[in-house]
C-alpha cells in the first residue's frame, strides 16, 4: 500500500523531549516495514504549530489524500498532526471519505480496522471532555479568587496590587476618575466627550497618555462604581 509519513515540531526545544524530526520520522519508518507498506515520502513541518491546519506540511498532505494518491499515513503521534480535538475529526472524516487509514505509532492505532476507528473516537470523545472539564476548572477557580478580591490577570482600572502582593484594593486616583466618568456620562457627554473632558481636566489613563474614545469604551465595559 502507498503510504506517506508526516511529521511535525513546532520549536527546536522539541528535539530534547524525543520528537525531533529524525526521531519522528525513525518511527515511521519502523512502523512501516511492520506493516509491509510502501513508503513514499515523509512529508515535514518544521516550527509550525499544531494550533491550525494552515501548513505546508499538512496542505500537501491533504492534497495527496484529496488526489487519491496515498491510501495510508503514518505518524508518531496524535499530537504531531494537530492539537485540535474539533481539527482532528474533520481530518479523521477527511481520511475515511478519502479511503485513507491512519496509523500513529505512539497509540498503536490503525483507523484501517474497525476496532481501531472505535478506540480513536473514544480517545477523540474523551479528549473533548478533559478539555472541557479543564476550562471548567479553570473559570471556577477564576471566580473564587475573584470573589476573595485576589488577583487575576490584569488589574481593572480603579484598583491596585495590595501590599500582600495578592488581593487588589481601590487606587484612589483612578476611583476618582471613574466616579467622573460617571458623572459625565449622567450628565449626558458621548464617550468622546467624555475622553475630552478629561483631558482638559488634565486626568490620565493608567499608562499617562491622553483619554481617547476606546480607553472610555473599555471603562464602561468593565462596569463603573456607583457614587457614594
Amino acid at each position: 500500500m502507498k503510504t506517506v509519513g508526516y511529521v511535525r515540531v513546532s520549536t527546536d526545544k522539541q528535539a530534547d523531549r524525543g520528537v525531533s524530526l529524525d526521531a519522528q520520522a525513525e518511527k515511521i519508518r519502523a512502523m512501516a516495514v511492520v506493516h509491509n507498506a510502501e513508503l513514499t515520502e515523509i512529508i515535514v513541518d518544521g516550527g509550525e504549530s499544531a494550533k491550525s491546519l494552515q501548513r505546508p506540511g499538512m496542505e500537501r498532505l491533504l492534497a495527496l489524500v484529496d488526489g487519491k494518491k496515498v491510501q495510508t499515513v503514518i505518524i508518531a503521534k496524535l499530537d504531531r498532526l494537530t492539537r485540535s480535538v474539533k481539527d482532528l475529526c474533520e481530518l479523521l472524516d477527511r481520511f475515511e471519505r478519502r479511503g485513507v487509514a491512519l496509523i500513529s505509532v505512539a497509540e498503536s492505532l490503525d483507523t484501517g480496522s474497525a476496532a481501531g476507528r472505535l478506540v480513536l473516537n473514544i480517545m477523540t470523545a474523551v479528549s473533548q471532555w478533559e478539555r472541557e472539564a479543564i476550562g471548567e476548572r479553570t473559570r471556577d477557580a477564576m471566580s473564587h479568587k475573584r470573589n476573595n478580591g485576589e488577583c487575576v490577570g490584569n488589574i481593572r482600572f480603579g484598583y491596585r496590587l495590595g501590599a500582600d502582593g495578592n488581593h487588589v484594593e481601590p487606587d484612589p486616583a483612578e476611583q476618582m476618575v471613574l466616579q467622573e466618568i460617571r458623572r459625565l456620562r449622567q450628565n449626558g457627554h458621548s464617550m468622546r466627550g467624555t475622553a475630552a473632558e478629561l483631558n482638559r481636566q488634565a486626568l490620565r489613563t493608567r499608562r499617562g497618555s491622553a483619554w481617547q474614545l476606546e480607553h472610555v469604551a473599555r471603562i464602561l465595559k468593565q462596569g463603573v462604581p456607583a457614587s457614594r
